[in-house]
C-alpha cells in the first residue's frame, strides 16, 4: 500500500505541486522567523557580552528614590568617594565611572544624523594609559577638555568630520560647538542600531546628564588571581543598598542577553501569528486537493477494496501520500525559510538599520518544528479525505466515477455551522458591550464565527452566485450561464476554494477600516482641536526639552504666542494623577480648549481645570477645593476654575499654571512646546523658529500637516507590514483557485470535448474557466470584506471612548480594489487551466470517462 502511496504521488506532481508550495510557503516563514530571531538574538547578546570584556564586577544606581511623603532620599547617582572606596581595594585593577544620555550630532545642513532614538551620548573615562578599554581610536585621542568631543567612526563618516573640526552637538537644551579630538570604534549597541555616540569630557557629561561628581555606573577590573565573585562581595558593604546594584559582568551579561531574548520575543509571535494563518489557509487547499484526488480515483481505490484491501489499508495509502507530501514540503520550506532569514536581514540593512554581525543559527528546535508542521498540518488535513475514501462501497465506487456528497451530510454541516457561526456572533456582541476589557472576548467570537461561516459556505455559495448568474449569462452569454452552473455545481469544493480567499481579505479589510478610521480620528483632533502653528519637540521620542526652550522662543522676534506642555503628577487622595502644565496666557491661542463650565482665566490664578469625564468621576465643579501633593511632596487646596470637554492626547486630566508645577519639580518632562507665529504658517515662519533654537538638530518643528502625518504615517507604515504579511495567506488562497480549477477541468474533460462538439469554441472555453475562477474569487472576496467590516465595527467600539472623534470609516477605494484585486487573481489563476482545457482534442475527450 505504500509503494501505491508512492506511485500515486509520482502520478499527480503537477496537482500537488501547489499543495507543496502551500506548505512550503507556511514552513518557510516559521522556519525563517526561527532561524532570523535566533540568529539576531545570538549576534545581539555577543555583543552585549563583547561590551563587558575584562568587566569584573558592574555597579548600577537607580538614583534617588522616593519616600511615602514624596521627598526623595539617597544620592543622585554612585559618588566620586565611593568609587575612590572601591578603588582602594586590594582586589581592583581598574575603576571607570559612566554616564550616559542623548546627544545628537548635525551634519553640514544641521540635520541630525543616525535615529534619534539611538543618538548617545557618554563620559570618556581613561583607566589606564589614559585609554579607555570600551573604545578602540582609529584616529585622534579622548576629549580631555570640556570643549572636546570625540565621535563613533559612522558619524564621523556620514557628517564628513576630521579631528581638529568644528561639531553642533545638541542634548536637550542649545546646541553647542565642539572641538573632535578622535574617532573610535565600538560595541555599542545603539550605535550599531543606526545611532551615533558621542563622548565627552567626564566633567561635561556629568553636567549634562546627572550632577557633578555623581556617576550611573562602575566598571570594575579585577587583578590577576581575584575572581569576580570574591570582587563582588567586598563591593557590596561599600554600597548603598537602597539606590544600587551590583552585580559580575558575567552575570550582567546573561541578564541583558535574556532581556534581548525578551525583546525579539514580541517580534517572534507576530511574525509567527501570520505564518500560523498562512498555514490555516493552506490546509483548506490540502483538503481541497486530497478531496478532489480521492474523488477522481474512486474506481481504483473500490478496486483494491474489491481485490483485498481493508478500510484501514486505503485509509492509510492516502495518508501516506500525505505524509511523503509533507515531509517533501518541510524540506524545502526549511531550507526556503533559512534564505528568507537571510533575505529579512538584507531587507533590514537596507533601510538603513544596522545589525550586528553573526553567524546564522539554525537550532535544532527549528529543524524539528519545520518537520512536525509540515507533516502535522499535511497530514491533519487530508485526515478527513482518508477517512471517507474508508468509507467507499466497492461495488458502487466501482459504477461511478464520482462519490457526491449526501443530502443528510450537507444538511448537518449547514446545521452545525449555523450554530457555530450564530454563538460566534454572540460573542462578538458579548465583547462589544464590555468595552475596552471586550477585545480578546471580540477575537474568540470572530474566530467561531469564521468557523461557522467556512461550514456554511456550501450553503451561502448557492443563493449568492446564482443571484450574479443572470448577469454573467446577459454580459457573456452561454459561457457565462455555464461559469456560474459550474461554480455551484460542487458547493464543497466551491466553499472551501473561497473560504482560503475570505480568511485573508477578512484580515485586511478589519486592519484597513481600523487603521483609517483610527488615522481620520486623528486628523480631526489636529484640525479641529489644535491652533498651533507649530509644535517643537526632542527629534528623539520621549525625550524631554529643556525649559529654556520656551523661554528663548517667547523672546525671539515673530512669535505670537508660546506654551510648554509639561507633563507631571499631582497626588490625589491616594493614587498620582498625570497634570499639564501650561503658559495660561497662551494656551487659550493654542489649543481648542472647550470649557463646559468657569473660565480658563483662572489658571493665571492658580486654579485647576479639569477634564469633563474626571470631573465627573470625581464628583467636581467649579468652585470644588482639591486638595493635592506636589512631586516635591508639598500639599496644597487648589480651586476648580473651569471644567473642560476633554482633549485626549493634547491635556492631561488636570491642568494648571507650568510656573506652580516647575516650582515642586526638580526637572520637569517637557515632550513639547506649541507656537503661533504673528504672520500664521509658512516656511519662512518655521525657518524663523528653527533659526530661534539656533538649527538644534536635535529638535523638530513640526506643522500641523506634520503632526497630522506623524501618526498617520505610523498607521500606515503598520497597515503596509500587515499588508505584505498577510500577502502570503492570499498567494496561497491564488494557488487554490488554481488546483479547484485545474482539477474541475479534469473531472469535466468529456463535458469540456461534448461542449467543443456542439459548438463552443475554444475563446468561449476559456472565457467559461476564467469566469468560473472570478466568481468563486469574489464570492469569497464579498463574504471576507462583509465579515471584516463587521469585526473592524466590533473592535472600533472598544476604542470608541478613548480615542476623541472617533467615528467607523469605511475606505470605499481600499475596499473597491480588493475586489477588483480579487477578479485579477481569479483571471490570473485560471490562465494554466483555462490554457488546458481549451487545448483539449476534442474526440479524444469525448471518449474519456
Amino acid at each position: 500500500m505504500f509503494r501505491t502511496a508512492l506511485r500515486n504521488v509520482l502520478a499527480h506532481k503537477a496537482r500537488l505541486l501547489m499543495t507543496v508550495l502551500a506548505v512550503v510557503l507556511g514552513v518557510a516563514f516559521v522556519s525563517g522567523t526561527l532561524v532570523f530571531t535566533d540568529t539576531l538574538s545570538k549576534a545581539l547578546s555577543s555583543q552585549s557580552a563583547k561590551s563587558y570584556d575584562g568587566v569584573a564586577v558592574s555597579v548600577t544606581s537607580y538614583g534617588q528614590t522616593r519616600n511615602e511623603e514624596g521627598q526623595k532620599e539617597g544620592e543622585a547617582g554612585i559618588s566620586r568617594q565611593t568609587l575612590d572606596k572601591v578603588k582602594a581595594l586590594a582586589g581592583v585593577d581598574t575603576v571607570s565611572g559612566r554616564v550616559s544620555g542623548f546627544a545628537g550630532v548635525g551634519d553640514e545642513n544641521g540635520k541630525l544624523i543616525g535615529s534619534g532614538w539611538a543618538n548617545k551620548g557618554a563620559n570618556y573615562a581613561p583607566v589606564k594609559d589614559g585609554k579607555d578599554p570600551r573604545y578602540a581610536f582609529t584616529e585622534g585621542a579622548g576629549p580631555a577638555k570640556a570643549d572636546q568631543i570625540a565621535l563613533d567612526t559612522a558619524t564621523a563618516a556620514t557628517g564628513g568630520y576630521k579631528v581638529g573640526d568644528k561639531v553642533r552637538v545638541a542634548t536637550n537644551g542649545p546646541v553647542k560647538e565642539y572641538t573632535l579630538t578622535g574617532v573610535f570604534t565600538t560595541e555599542d549597541g545603539g550605535v550599531n542600531a543606526g545611532g551615533s555616540l558621542v563622548l565627552f569630557d567626564t566633567a561635561v557629561a556629568q553636567e549634562l546628564y546627572l550632577k557633578p561628581g555623581f556617576y550611573e555606573e562602575l566598571s570594575v577590573g579585577a587583578k590577576a588571581g581575584t575572581s569576580a565573585d570574591r570582587l563582588l562581595d567586598e563591593i557590596k558593604p561599600l554600597l548603598d543598598a537602597k539606590n544600587t546594584k551590583a552585580q559580575t559582568g558575567a552575570a550582567l551579561a546573561a541578564e541583558q542577553a535574556k532581556e534581548v531574548e525578551n525583546g525579539m520575543t514580541s517580534m517572534n509571535q507576530m511574525l509567527l501569528a501570520f505564518a500560523g494563518i498562512a498555514l490555516f489557509v493552506g490546509v483548506f487547499l490540502i483538503y481541497n486537493t486530497f478531496t478532489m484526488l480521492v474523488t477522481q480515483r474512486t474506481k481504483e481505490l473500490a478496486l483494491l477494496r474489491a481485490v483485498g484491501a481493508n478500510r484501514g489499508q486505503v485509509m492509510r495509502s492516502v495518508l501516506a501520500e500525505a505524509l511523503v507530501v509533507g515531509v517533501v514540503s518541510a524540506a524545502i520550506g526549511l531550507v526556503s525559510g533559512v534564505g528568507l532569514a537571510v533575505g529579512m536581514r538584507s531587507a533590514i540593512e537596507a533601510f538603513g538599520a544596522k545589525l550586528p554581525a553573526g553567524d546564522l543559527v539554525i537550532a535544532p528546535g527549528t529543524v524539528v518544528a519545520a518537520l512536525v508542521i509540515g507533516v502535522l498540518v499535511t497530514t491533519l488535513a487530508a485526515l478527513l479525505p482518508a477517512w471517507r475514501t474508508g468509507r467507499i462501497a466497492p461495488v458502487a465506487a466501482m459504477g461511478s466515477a464520482h462519490l457526491p456528497a449526501t443530502a443528510k451530510s450537507l444538511v448537518l454541516r449547514n446545521i452545525l455551522g449555523s450554530v457555530i457561526s450564530a454563538a460566534g456572533i454572540g460573542v462578538v456582541f458579548l465583547g462589544v458591550s464590555m468595552g475596552g476589557d471586550g477585545r480578546m472576548v471580540i477575537g474568540a467570537g470572530a474566530f467561531f464565527m469564521l468557523i461557522g461561516l467556512i461550514v456554511m459556505l456550501p450553503l451561502l455559495s448557492k443563493p449568492v452566485i446564482a443571484a450574479v448568474r443572470p448577469l454573467l449569462q446577459k454580459v457573456f452569454g452561454v459561457p457565462g450561464k455555464l461559469a456560474a452552473q459550474n461554480a455551484v455545481r460542487n458547493p464543497r469544493r466551491t466553499a472551501v476554494t473561497a473560504a482560503s480567499l475570505a480568511i485573508g481579505l477578512t484580515l485586511v479589510t478589519t486592519l484597513s477600516v481600523l487603521g483609517i478610521t483610527m488615522g481620520k480620528a486623528v486628523d480631526r483632533m489636529s484640525t479641529d482641536k489644535l491652533k498651533a502653528d507649530y509644535k517643537v519637540s526632542m527629534a528623539a521620542d520621549g525625550m524631554s526639552l529643556d525649559k529654556s526652550v520656551a523661554e528663548t522662543l517667547a523672546k525671539a522676534p515673530g512669535i505670537k504666542a508660546v506654551s510648554p506642555q509639561a507633563a507631571g503628577y499631582l497626588k490625589i487622595g491616594d493614587s498620582f494623577r498625570s497634570a499639564s502644565g501650561v503658559d495660561p496666557a497662551a494656551i487659550g491661542e493654542l489649543l481648542n480648549i472647550e470649557t463646559v463650565s468657569g473660565s480658563l482665566a483662572g489658571l493665571a490664578k492658580g486654579e485647576v481645570a479639569v477634564a469633563e469625564s474626571t470631573a465627573k468621576k470625581q464628583s467636581l465643579s467649579v468652585g470644588s477645593a482639591l486638595q493635592v501633593q506636589y512631586d516635591d511632596g508639598q500639599k496644597a487646596t487648589l480651586k476648580v476654575g473651569a471644567v473642560y470637554k476633554d482633549l485626549e492626547g493634547l491635556l492631561s486630566p488636570y491642568v494648571i499654571d507650568n510656573r506652580i508645577l516647575s516650582e515642586h519639580s526638580e526637572e520637569q518632562y517637557i515632550p513639547e512646546v506649541y507656537v503661533n507665529t504673528t504672520g500664521g504658517a509658512s516656511k519662512a515662519a518655521q525657518q524663523s523658529v528653527v533659526d530661534a533654537l539656533g538649527k538644534n538638530p536635535a529638535m523638530t518643528v513640526a506643522t500641523q500637516q506634520d503632526m497630522r502625518n506623524e501618526m498617520g504615517g505610523i498607521i500606515n507604515t503598520m497597515l503596509n507590514i500587515m499588508y505584505g504579511l498577510l500577502g502570503m495567506a492570499l498567494i496561497i488562497s491564488v494557488l487554490g483557485v488554481v488546483n479547484t480549477l485545474a482539477m474541475s477541468v479534469f473531472e469535466r474533460t468529456q463535458e469540456i470535448g461534448m461542449l467543443r462538439a456542439i459548438g463552443l469554441d475554444r475563446s468561449r472555453v476559456k472565457n467559461m474557466i476564467r469566469l468560473e475562477a472570478v466568481v468563486i474569487s469574489l464570492f469569497g472576496a464579498v463574504l471576507g470584506i462583509a465579515i471584516g467590516v463587521f469585526l473592524a465595527w466590533a473592535v472600533g467600539t472598544t476604542f470608541a471612548k478613548s480615542v476623541p472623534n472617533y467615528a467607523l470609516v469605511l475606505p470605499w477605494d481600499r475596499i473597491g480594489i480588493f475586489l477588483l484585486l480579487a477578479a485579477v487573481v481569479g483571471v490570473l489563476a485560471a490562465m494554466w487551466p483555462a490554457r488546458s482545457a481549451a487545448r483539449l482534442n476534442m474526440l479524444t475527450a469525448i471518449k474519456t470517462e
